[in-house]
């Protein structure tokens, strides 16, 4: 299904930001400069990408999916396998780095709500099938993701939601994933939800959609989001936060073996000073690697985002391995070597045989306790700082031994049993 050599492990691959033009370079395709971006990605070792068609450019009018943005997006595929790289294709976009791109169609005098209006949904069906069928003969085409961090659309604190139900949010994910499957039978479809899914009380999008529906659990990992501002950059909250969320998602999978995809973490300055990016990626990849049953690493960026380039937040100019002149950063040289050393040195993560109980239903909406700060985040924390390697389990299910043997979890805490202050605020170990 796939041309990358490296398919036995983890996978390890970057979230592709053009280094000409960021996402806008879709108006201005140059083939060329795609296949130099795709040759200093490859040069890292790395075995695959995640690419962005910014949804209102490929379907202007919801009976218009363009055949050229199309072709283009299939080209972009094949110089990838040239260079022996797979391709994950997101799909909606949806939101990128601060902005919406939302076609004109959806929006002002056609305002319509993105996850219930029947002819929206039609629309939406109809793009993610026609571009899943497009790459479906691509041997190197790993699936499709319905858009990025799509969730961020469905509630406060967007200035301008569609406000959906938790049972409208599964019924559009459910549907807008068949048409994917449609498209490209046997792929590796799926959804992504930033981490409001897993942190924010009554948000529509729950942490039981995201590890229950879709063929992998994705997990975007964030720490601007309170931990590196509550916690400091040196912080064991901060090294073990992508950690965390792997191990939190996994608590409400329903297949104890279902994988989880740290599809997007990155090094935010000034939350993660620049002189402190190459550690914090190096501790990272160590913490995720220490999880069983984790998919793969898309670190989140590629190249940054030319400074030419107007409001963006300041964080988001400095997220790439390499810079707009390909040059390789020190967090990309760190990527680089720590990728070499799990595929040379690296075995499978054994179970996490100690697990936190995190006293919430299966169909949770209050999960504040979850996000930083939170009781059981800095439970979390504080066995993580122990040198413990908790895993997380809903009470549901602590008193399931099949479930918990399937996970080889043979210890449970609750986070009345380690009572103490919060979690360790010092110097992160070191990956």
């Amino acid at each position: 299904m796939t041309t990358s050599q490296h398919t036995t492990g983890p996978r390890f691959g970057v979230n592709y930001t053009p280094s000409q033009g960021w996402f806008h370079h879709w108006l201005d395709f140059d083939l060329d400069a795609v296949r130099a971006d795709l040759d200093s990605v490859a040069a890292l070792g790395l075995d695959h990408v995640r690419v962005f068609p910014l949804w209102p450019l490929f379907q202007p009018n919801r009976t218009l999916v363009r055949p050229r943005a199309v072709e283009q997006l299939g080209r972009l595929v094949d110089a990838a396998g040239e260079r022996g790289l797979d391709v994950a294709v997101d799909g909606l976009q949806g939101h990128l780095s601060s902005f919406d791109f939302l076609p004109a169609w959806t929006r002002t005098w056609h305002r319509r709500n993105l996850f219930t209006d029947p002819e929206v949904q039609d629309g939406q069906a109809t793009y993610l099938r026609t571009l899943a069928a497009a790459l479906a003969d691509r041997p190197n085409f790993l699936g499709m993701t319905l858009g990025n961090e799509i969730n961020q659309f469905s509630g406060d604190p967007h200035p301008d939601p569609d406000r959906a139900t938790p049972a409208q949010a599964a019924d559009w994910l459910g549907r807008m994933l068949a048409a994917c499957e449609e498209g490209a039978p046997g792929r590796l479809h799926l959804h992504a939800a930033y981490d409001a899914a897993w942190y924010l009380d009554d948000h529509p999008f729950t942490p039981g959609h995201a590890a229950g529906i879709g063929a992998v659990t994705a997990v975007h990992s964030w720490v601007f989001n309170g931990t590196a501002q509550r916690y400091g950059p040196d912080s064991v909250a901060v090294a073990q936060h992508a950690a965390y969320l792997i191990e939190l998602s996994k608590a409400w999978a329903d297949d104890p073996g279902r994988p989880v995809w740290l599809q997007e973490v990155g090094a935010p300055a000034p939350h993660v000073p620049a002189a402190r990016a190459a550690e914090f990626t190096r501790s990272t990849v160590a913490a995720a690697l220490d999880c069983p049953g984790l998919w793969g690493i898309t670190w989140w960026c590629s190249h940054d985002v030319d400074r030419s380039l107007a409001d963006f937040p300041e964080l988001e100019y400095s997220l790439g391995l390499l810079t707009n002149g390909r040059r390789v950063k020190p967090a990309g040289r760190a990527f680089a070597d720590a990728v070499a050393e799990a595929r040379t040195t690296g075995a499978p993560a054994p179970p996490r045989s100690t697990a936190l109980v995190v006293d919430l239903p299966a169909e949770v909406t209050k999960r504040s306790s979850c996000g930083p700060g939170g009781l059981h985040f800095e439970a979390f924390m504080r066995l993580a700082a122990d040198g413990a390697r908790p895993a997380v389990v809903l009470t549901s299910r602590a008193d399931d031994p099949a479930y918990l043997a399937a996970r080889g979890i043979t210890e449970l805490v609750t986070p009345d049993d380690l009572g103490g202050p919060g979690p360790d605020r010092g110097p992160a170990p070191r990956g």
